[in-house]
């Protein structure tokens, strides 16, 4: 059995990213560029291959850190907004 992606950090908030990809075109691009990105780098940490190059598995892993924190910046101002509404 394949152990879990430890790149899907925003499973648990999947209703708040569903609601943002359909109102702005701008996240729903990030968020999907950012599964792919973790996608491919679980699979490329998970390999049997070893020939991948130590920097490039950096960059992908420092890219999947910058659309982490761009999702999470979207995902805190999405909360606010929320919460402005329903007071």
């Amino acid at each position: 059995m394949k152990s879990q992606n430890k790149y899907r950090k925003f499973q648990l908030h999947q209703k708040n990213i569903e609601a943002l990809g359909k109102e702005n075109s701008r996240f729903r691009r990030v968020y999907s560029e950012y599964e792919n990105m973790s996608d491919d780098l679980w699979n490329l940490e998970n390999s049997d291959s070893s020939s991948v190059p130590d920097d490039f598995l950096e960059a992908i892993h420092l890219q999947t850190s910058y659309l982490e924190e761009e999702i999470e910046d979207w995902l805190i101002q999405f909360g606010h907004h929320d919460h402005e509404v329903k007071s």
